[in-house]
């Protein structure tokens, strides 16, 4: 038995290695001679090490992840209100299987063809492969060496159940030169569930033994048990044979959190202080990079009204990034996409974070018909200290994300895209920095150019910010000449507290004070959470002595009962 589970794994089971092979040339040293290709298998006339280098596309695990809950997404349209992202167990050998679940409108034998095919086939039959999509393909692979997909739908009145195997390690195993791909169909008969043969009988038995000997299900009995959840229409994927680190250890961390999915050796807080890092490690800039529960909190732009991602059993809560800024301001961009192309209006929601002045997170949240690309770019360099505690949140629906949907492709438009979002970020800061604590740009020309002099503040004094209504006000500001395409959107009367207000006149005094008190409270924090550490300590030390209390006294009065007895 352990003979058979070894050579149904890969011998290298890190992603970045894995591709590292060399298949042999002479046909007489496959290892399966069956017939199997006699039958006409859907495939694509490609090499299986395709697969592999196809998948390198994603150089990180939650983009693999993105694209597949992008698919569930997708099916919002034909009535889908969840998908679930969970790990279960491999039947064969107990090992980790990544599950996604979805109650969208399923794919019909046709459709699970399309999902699962790559490159093109010179045939013209009912099974011939053209060029399809590759998301699927790209993302499973980058996962794990292999994925099993179950699909129920409702195909011209008659009701489906297809089944399609994308097994690296078989065709690895086998020493398969190009792909092959199985499939099963059936559907429902007399309230039975019979096979739907596509093409011929023997393809159909064919492909079942491939599915049992390489899948991680033993039996047809076993396979038809996966739709019984599944409703009347959906898509399971099973993603088996999960990529290990250099270490040996699993990429997906499925055992520090029950909640949560964690990337390994992604946590590192680097550069930051023992304080800082403390707080840094709540922030969502920090968290997305190894909690898949944090970037998927921020994966779509605008809040699902009727569909929910369920990670390991609870939804995620999504987060509208502009709700974590304060002092928000909204300012309209005009690209030129050219001369042929209707006018494009693109708003970018600026303002600094929630946790400024102390934490000094930056960067801008972009994304592509509602699904996040690039998190926090830093279109100002890391050392810079204008921008510092400046978000940005925009939707750039008129540039192409790259092929992975973490980047954008480097055109003259995302260039341009990438200068106008500096001088926006620069604009603000200057304008309102002070309002967090830092002092006016114009007060410090100011102070340089006063005859050559500055002015030193005098030991144990803080150096006062300038009165508010040295700064320009907010009808100045928007008073500017816009150059360019830059346009500033006036802010209604009556604005969201925490918005910039118009023209409001603040005390200077009132400013430096609550930025004296923001990092108090941030101090506070540290020493309170010593303290209570403390008092639980102190409580669980009283608690230990009350039960030795306890028991003494129970010790006497049955010392007393004996003595009693014995009177």
């Amino acid at each position: 038995m352990a003979d058979s589970a070894s050579r149904r794994t890969l011998e290298c089971r890190s992603f970045w290695k894995a591709g590292s092979y060399e298949a042999p040339s002479n046909p007489n040293l496959r290892i399966i001679q069956d017939g199997l290709e006699t039958y006409d298998f859907d495939r694509a006339r490609v090499h299986p090490k395709f697969l592999h280098t196809n998948a390198t596309s994603h150089k990180w695990a939650f983009g693999a992840i993105a694209e597949l809950l992008d698919n569930a997404v997708d099916e919002i349209q034909n009535g889908a209100t969840f998908v679930i992202v969970d790990k279960i167990t491999n039947p064969k050998d107990n090992s980790p299987v990544l599950l996604f679940q979805d109650d969208g409108g399923g794919m019909d034998p046709d459709g699970i063809r399309r999902c699962m095919s790559l490159g093109f086939s010179s045939k013209r039959s009912n099974t011939t492969i053209g060029q399809y999509g590759n998301g699927f393909k790209t993302s499973t692979m980058r996962l794990g060496a292999d994925a099993i997909v179950f699909s129920h739908a409702f195909c011209e009145g008659q009701v489906t159940m297809s089944i399609g195997l994308l097994s690296y390690t078989f065709l690895r195993r086998t020493m398969k030169d190009d792909i092959i791909v199985p499939m099963l169909d059936f559907k429902m008969e007399g309230g039975q569930i019979v096979p739907w043969i596509y093409t011929c009988q023997e393809e159909f038995d064919s492909s079942l033994q491939i599915l049992l000997d390489w899948s991680p299900f033993s039996s047809k009995e076993e396979l038809l048990h996966q739709f019984e959840d599944m409703g009347t229409h959906g898509t399971k994927v099973l993603i088996y044979n999960l990529w290990m680190n250099d270490d040996g250890l699993l990429e997906l961390d499925f055992d520090d959190n029950d909640e949560d999915i964690l990337l390994r050796d992604q946590a590192s807080n680097t550069g930051w202080s023992r304080f800082h890092k403390e707080i840094v490690q709540y922030h969502i800039s920090h968290r997305l990079r190894f909690s898949l529960r944090a970037y998927a909190s921020i994966l779509y732009m605008r809040k699902f009204t009727n569909f929910n991602i369920i990670l390991r059993g609870k939804a995620v809560e999504q987060v509208n990034m502009s709700d974590e800024m304060k002092f928000k301001k909204v300012v309209t961009y005009k690209p030129q996409v050219g001369t042929n192309s209707e006018a494009v209006a693109v708003r970018t929601t600026i303002g600094f974070a929630k946790e400024a002045p102390v934490l000094g997170i930056f960067g801008v949240n972009v994304y592509h018909k509602n699904r996040l690309i690039m998190p926090f770019w830093k279109v100002l360099q890391e050392g810079s200290s204008r921008g510092r505690c400046v978000l940005g949140v925009l939707e750039a629906n008129f540039i192409e994300p790259a092929h992975d949907k973490q980047d954008f492709e480097r055109t003259p438009l995302f260039i341009r895209l990438e200068s106008k979002l500096r001088q926006i970020i620069i604009d603000y800061w200057k304008q309102n920095c002070h309002l967090i604590g830092y002092q006016p740009m114009n007060a410090k020309d100011q102070q340089n150019g006063s005859g050559g002099k500055s002015t030193k503040t005098p030991p144990g004094k803080s150096q006062q910010a300038p009165p508010f209504s040295q700064t320009p006000s907010r009808d100045s500001l928007n008073s500017r000449a816009n150059i360019g395409v830059l346009e500033d959107v006036e802010q209604p009367t009556g604005a969201e507290d925490g918005e910039i207000g118009s023209g409001e006149s603040v005390d200077a005094n009132l400013i430096d004070q609550m930025s004296e008190e923001n990092i108090l409270l941030f101090t506070r924090r540290e020493e309170l959470k010593a303290r209570d550490t403390q008092l639980k300590q102190t409580i669980a030390n009283l608690e230990r002595e009350l039960e030795e209390t306890k028991s003494k006294c129970a010790h006497v009065a049955a010392e007393l009962q004996v003595r009693k007895l014995n009177v």
